[in-house]
């Protein structure tokens, strides 16, 4: 096939023979990446970033809220004309080289296997919450092995499922913004007195560790948006991908900036910046201040849905991306091989083998090393996103004019967004390396790709695609 001819082929003839079955709606993949990004930080760990930047930390989510708009608009353009399972690995393969697809596949494969082990250790620590005093490696074990089993249920009862599970986190947001803007603007829960906004600026101003201390939250800020992406990872089962991606890209990007900037606008105006955290989490504050009777335990089932559904599609787009893997014979051929139910069953299970270590090495891992595994793979999405960028710029090369302008889903202020979306990621990388707390990271990750490319060097030679 003719390299023009596979570029005006519709976005549903691409690849059509792939063994993965087409049962995720558009609902399906949308909650999927809310949930995926919307994880157990915004709920307890907001505190931390709120107390780097201030209230500044609100201008940092809207800052980056446009450089993965762009990302996001990237990834559709490429997945819409050519929606496969692996996505941007795929991508990176087709627009970029070899090298770079083996790289994006394996290390996307790593961020998630990392991620789901902060998340597989923290359902421990809640599930302590309600029965004190039993070890949490029991409840991490419990829910890696249920986790697993929901990936192996066809692929539309696992978009089901975790369509329940997201939801649960995006309602409780909804209610903390509701009720805290009742609280703001009308006093209900306060005596009548309404709080108004000022918290953000009476205690050391706007900007109140000044332009330094914002520059330092993008790091945070980026571990965030962490997961967004996944939804290129659905393109191979998703019903009808021209409709169905399109609208799923563009609502998620604005309902998780609305989500993040909301959350954080009513909690900082509710309570002064620097005393969040030193109590409770937010959330439970507001829902005690309006007289909401166990809010604490209501908080902490929202938590731990919240972990489980982060696990839960951390197998499930590891397991993928192992998949596309093999299908590029970049990873053994036995992790191409497919259920009657389209399920990835044997790359599910080596990444469930491989989170199963990530729980024994928690054990004895200190809590500081667990911090450094998160700017690991704040690193590691970076390398994503920009290799998405990237794949888009070379997409777009091989293009004739007239070929760019029928596009159906385009890019919008295509290159010179592409191209200040890259400098942006460049300058958060750079900030990783500033920080003396983060900077192992930079090394972590220079040792890492290092090892990926002599892997690839030395093993290429075996590797084989898919005749599929």
């Amino acid at each position: 096939m003719s390299r023009n001819s596979k570029l005006n082929m519709g976005p549903n003839q691409v690849h059509e023979n792939t063994p993965l079955h087409r049962g995720l709606k558009q609902r399906h993949i949308t909650l999927m990446s809310l949930g995926s990004a919307i994880g157990v930080g915004l709920f307890l760990g907001s505190a931390t970033a709120i107390k780097l930047a201030g209230p500044s930390i609100l201008l940092a989510y809207v800052v980056a809220g446009i450089a993965m708009f762009f990302i996001m608009r990237a990834l559709g353009e490429m997945a819409i004309q050519n929606p496969v399972a692996g996505s941007f690995s795929r991508y990176a393969q087709d627009h970029i080289g070899p090298l770079t697809g083996f790289i994006t596949g394996w290390n996307y494969w790593f961020v998630w296997v990392v991620t789901c082990m902060g998340e597989i250790t923290a359902i421990g620590v809640y599930m302590n919450y309600w029965l004190p005093g039993t070890p949490g490696w029991i409840w991490a074990l419990a829910a890696l092995v249920i986790m697993s089993a929901v990936n192996f249920i066809n692929v539309k009862a696992y978009g089901e499922f975790e369509f329940w599970f997201a939801l649960i986190k995006i309602v409780t947001i909804i209610l903390m913004i509701i009720m805290g803007l009742l609280i703001i603007l009308f006093g209900i829960g306060n005596g009548g007195v309404a709080t108004g906004i000022h918290n953000l600026w009476t205690h050391g101003g706007f900007f109140a560790h000044g332009f330094k201390g914002f520059l330092f939250s993008f790091q945070i800020v980026m571990f965030a948006y962490l997961g967004i992406e996944m939804i290129g990872l659905t393109a191979g089962e998703v019903e009808n991908p021209e409709k169905t991606l399109s609208k799923a890209i563009d609502n998620v990007f604005w309902r998780i900036l609305i989500f993040y900037v909301g959350t954080l606008f009513v909690v900082m105006s509710l309570y002064p910046w620097n005393e969040i955290g030193t109590t409770n989490s937010p959330f439970v504050l507001t829902f005690e201040k309006l007289g909401i009777r166990g809010a604490a335990g209501i908080i902490n089932f929202v938590v731990l849905t919240a972990a489980l559904s982060s696990c839960n599609t951390g197998i499930f787009s590891t397991g993928r991306m192992l998949f596309n893997l093999a299908e590029q014979g970049q990873a053994p051929r036995s992790l191409g091989k497919v259920t009657k139910s389209g399920i990835p069953a044997k790359a599910v299970i080596v990444s469930s083998i491989a989170l199963l270590i990530g729980v024994v090495l928690n054990l004895t891992v200190p809590a500081e090393a667990f911090t450094w595994i998160t700017s690991i793979a704040t690193v590691g999405a970076i390398w994503t996103w920009a290799v998405i960028l990237l794949s888009q710029i070379r997409f777009r090369r091989k293009m004739s004019a007239e070929q760019a302008s029928s596009l159906k889903y385009k890019t919008p202020m295509f290159p010179i967004g592409s191209y200040l979306t890259l400098v942006f990621l460049v300058i958060v990388v750079g900030l990783i390396a500033w920080s003396s707390d983060t900077r192992i990271a930079i090394y972590v990750g220079i040792v890492w790709y290092a090892v990926l490319t002599l892997c690839y060097y030395m093993f290429k030679s075996k590797f084989v695609p898919s005749k599929r």
